[in-house]
């Protein structure tokens, strides 16, 4: 490959940006119906506007306006158009696909290959989101839509490219491309679900297509017919959006890099004074009244995290693939099942990126009348890939089976401040492997202490530590340790950092 791995990371979000935005125009029409009304009723009110002429309405409770052809023809041109760019652009004859090379890759073997880290763990998920957009906007549901995502990585794998068929793409952009586009969609499709007056509106029209452009794509190519939204049925959210910068660091590694081959070797650092923007958003917290887990992702938690020195340094998601809600006593609501999850973490010394299933709980216990304590409790195992970055001698990363763990806790004192703690664990083992003798474990930490100063506008304090150990039979065990404080303005989603209350006024809520 001779393009730079930040160019191969972000190509897809190119083509897939300029695939659905250079259609826009303002004007666009909230059709969505009421699954709990009958069909009677949901033909009359919404499908009139001011001309009083009946347009399709899109219809996900009731199944209503679906189709299956499109989005398969959306994927078929999204991969064309890819591949068409990767052959101009990419100064490589890998994306020269013929009859003979797609042939040869149907009946042939799959292998691991050994793309650059970024390709394989991000940009290649977000390529199958943009598969699971195509068909969520469609009007599938998210299983019919997850298949959509896995056979459209298949066939990018046979015919997409010159190579052997790869095991860790398939993986990597069929499941994560799913795990990572349904939060995508249901961000999309809240955003445009909230216009006033039911019409969304160019501006919401064209934040929804920046944040799944598969989703914008449909609704613009075929006009009325997918004008309709997909319903929320109102969950709880919190969002909050941080800009900070990381004013103190500590590293510890015996591993070197050199970024000169005619330099010599130096230690790895952390760069102090990087700037950061991290926006986080969890949807469906537990205990809203009359909110129910039906459908896969009615509770998810994204990250999303970039940095000046290191443009793409977290995005992580987590679902409610099947559960249920609960609750034990009067003060503790929860819901528990089978999570999907896909992370991609990259601190500047070294990296780790799972897709994986989990069992796990999340859950909110108002601990006083003032005082909430949010968490998630997830562990699972999946498929993942770490490595170090530009270390001497050492492999860019190793792929394997990966049981992981994750805890995580906010501490929400009244309406002021909110202490939030998250541990990540992850051992990315030899299993299905194209490496034996190897293993790592990665272990990651992060901290912050959150003051809302005014209204929505508070301060935030952080610590982030990552640790990662990694032993091979052919090379030195290799340990890394980086930590960082950052302080930063906080814009908060609401006065309550997230805290969801169900209680009667009269039993002390607030």
């Amino acid at each position: 490959m001779t393009l730079t791995q930040i160019e191969h990371a972000i190509r897809c979000m190119l083509v897939a940006t300029v695939f659905s935005l250079a259609l826009m125009t303002p004007g666009a029409v909230f059709a969505e119906e009421d699954p709990a009304l009958d069909t009677k009723e949901q033909q009359r009110a919404p499908t009139a506007f001011a001309d009083d002429k009946p347009k399709p309405v899109m219809n996900w409770g009731i199944g209503d306006g679906k189709d299956y052809l499109i989005p398969a023809a959306d994927i078929f041109l999204f991969d064309f158009l890819l591949n068409q760019y990767d052959r101009r652009f990419s100064g490589s004859s890998v994306y020269d696909s013929t009859l003979s090379s797609i042939k040869t890759n149907f009946t042939g073997d799959w292998v691991y290959d050994s793309d650059p880290f970024a390709i394989n763990q991000f940009a290649h998920p977000y390529q199958g989101s943009m598969y699971h957009g195509f068909a969520r906007s469609a009007g599938l549901g998210y299983w019919e839509s997850s298949a959509y995502t896995i056979l459209g990585s298949a066939a990018w794998e046979v015919a997409g490219e010159t190579t052997k068929p790869s095991i860790n793409d398939q993986f990597t952009t069929g499941f994560g491309g799913s795990f990572l586009g349904e939060p995508l969609f249901r961000m999309a499709s809240l955003l445009l679900e909230s216009g006033e007056g039911g019409r969304p509106g160019f501006w919401r029209e064209l934040g929804a297509a920046a944040i799944s452009p598969s989703t914008g794509f449909n609704r613009l190519a075929f006009g009325d017919r997918f004008d309709g939204v997909f319903r929320s049925n109102n969950p709880a959210v919190y969002t909050r959006l941080d800009l900070g910068v990381n004013f103190n660091s500590t590293v510890s590694s015996d591993v070197n890099v050199n970024r000169n081959a005619e330099e010599p070797s130096i230690p790895q650092s952390y760069k102090v004074g990087e700037a950061v923007a991290n926006f986080t958003i969890a949807y469906g917290l537990p205990g809203k009244p009359g909110y129910h887990y039906t459908r896969p992702f009615d509770y998810f938690h994204f990250q999303f995290t970039a940095a000046s020195s290191n443009a793409l340094e977290n995005v992580i998601t987590r679902g409610l693939l099947c559960g249920t809600d609960y609750s034990l006593g009067d003060n503790y609501r929860g819901v528990w099942g089978l999570y999907g999850t896909y992370d991609y973490i990259a601190p500047q010394i070294f990296r780790i990126s799972t897709t994986a299933a989990a069992l796990g709980t999340t859950a909110q216990w108002w601990l006083s009348p003032m005082l909430a304590l949010q968490g998630s409790v997830l562990a699972g195992v999946g498929y993942g890939s770490a490595g170090t970055i530009r270390g001497v001698g050492e492999r860019d990363y190793h792929n394997g089976v990966t049981p992981q763990g994750l805890l995580a806790l906010n501490l929400i004192f009244s309406d002021r401040v909110s202490l939030d703690m998250t541990g990540r664990d992850y051992y990315v083992s030899d299993t299905a492997s194209d490496e034996n003798g190897g293993n790592e474990n990665i272990i990651r930490v992060d901290v912050s202490l959150t003051v809302r100063i005014y209204n929505l506008h508070g301060i935030t304090l952080k610590y982030v530590t990552s640790q990662r150990d990694a032993q091979y039979t052919d090379l030195p065990d290799t340990h890394q340790k980086v930590g960082a404080i950052s302080i930063g303005y906080a814009y908060l989603g609401q006065t309550h950092s997230g805290a969801v209350d169900w209680r009667p006024k009269s039993s002390g809520g607030p």
